[in-house]
């Protein structure tokens, strides 16, 4: 039997629902018979079925479960939420064998299912893949270790560094359009999409999945000074839902009302947002470059050359990162703290 094949089989399903379980992590899960995966499921949406349930419901022959290994990506909950606890079910079935990838981080569950499992005399296995099981979960571990978001960062930028041209020459697409039907998808995947108050003034973007079919994320604008009322309805983003982040601590002192990174996220935070992709402007995501809160930053170089505009962000010289093409266009790919993930 190969466990590390069975658990690869796990986290392929569990990617499915990328984008559709918030606040849920993504959790795949198969069930193995004498070598073989005889039922298979996923969390496909928040209030639907666990991962475990659904490989459970699938099976043909119910009698099989108590001669059956169970794999997971990650750790079985043990509580009533929209649905009831996986643990329960688990031992409800006689399942003997139990194989999880990671211990789930969050604090209502973080090891009480592998105890309950254990205790009930169940051959439990922890740990199989961990770090692919963590990884895939980022944004779920992110929020409720670090208490923020999982923050990406994404532009594009001409071959000579700029991501705009000048003010009084025309604006156009630097990226083809497999790439910005890439973004789209990115899109689709997160949970909010961020853009400072300047970039709703300069572009008036739509900030939607138009390209790609999934979900929108929630727009947030970062808005200082307290002036998105200025706004009228023909701006693209007073069409969709949007939550704008102000200074919290804002005073008569003009340096004192630009609103710091941490702040930010903190309200994303106070929000329930796993996940954030941020979209300019340059003052915006190079504030979190230099504050280092961010994880990933995805960047478009593109063959154009600007000769002038406005200047792109930077970054450190030594940050990790892969480079891939989309075409013409190149992609490169910044790993935070030596993290290397597939752009999924």
């Amino acid at each position: 039997m190969n466990d590390a094949a069975f658990m690869e089989r796990c986290l392929f399903l569990a990617k499915k629902g990328l984008g559709n379980t918030y606040p849920n992590p993504l959790v795949g899960c198969v069930i193995v018979f004498d070598g073989k995966i005889i039922a298979e499921g996923w969390h496909k949406k928040a209030g639907g079925n666990h991962a475990e349930r659904e490989a459970i419901l699938n099976i043909r022959d119910q009698s099989l479960l108590s001669k059956s290994s169970l794999y997971v990506n990650l750790e079985p909950c043990d509580h009533y939420g929209k649905t009831p606890p996986c643990t329960d079910l688990i031992l409800e079935m006689k399942i003997p064998r139990v194989i999880i990838g990671c211990l789930d981080q969050n604090k209502r569950v973080s090891g009480k299912g592998l105890k309950k499992l254990k205790q009930a005399g169940c051959d439990v296995k922890i740990g199989l893949l961990e770090s692919k099981c963590q990884k895939l979960n980022r944004r779920f571990f992110s929020f409720h270790l670090k208490k923020r978001p999982y923050v990406i960062l994404k532009w594009a930028e001409s071959q000579d560094g700029f991501i705009a041209p000048k003010e009084n020459q025309k604006k156009y697409w630097l990226t083809n359009t497999l790439s910005k039907q890439l973004v789209h998808q990115w899109r689709s995947q997160e949970q909010s999409i961020m853009i400072g108050l300047q970039t709703v003034l300069n572009d008036n973007p739509k900030l939607d999945t138009r390209l790609w079919n999934g979900k929108n994320p929630v727009s947030i604008v970062i808005d200082p000074y307290q002036k998105l009322t200025k706004i009228d309805g023909n701006f693209n983003l007073m069409k969709n839902k949007f939550i704008t982040i102000k200074n919290e601590n804002r005073n008569k002192n003009k340096d004192q009302l630009s609103i710091k990174p941490q702040e930010i996220l903190d309200q994303l935070f106070n929000n329930s947002l796993q996940s954030v992709i941020i979209e300019g402007g340059t003052k915006t995501l190079q504030n979190f470059i230099d504050a280092e809160l961010w994880d990933e930053a995805r960047i478009f170089v593109t063959k154009e050359k600007l000769m002038s505009g406005l200047k792109g962000p930077v970054f450190k010289k030594n940050a990790n990162y892969n480079s891939s093409k989309i075409l013409e266009d190149t992609l490169l790919t910044y790993h935070k703290d030596s993290i290397i993930s597939n752009n999924f």
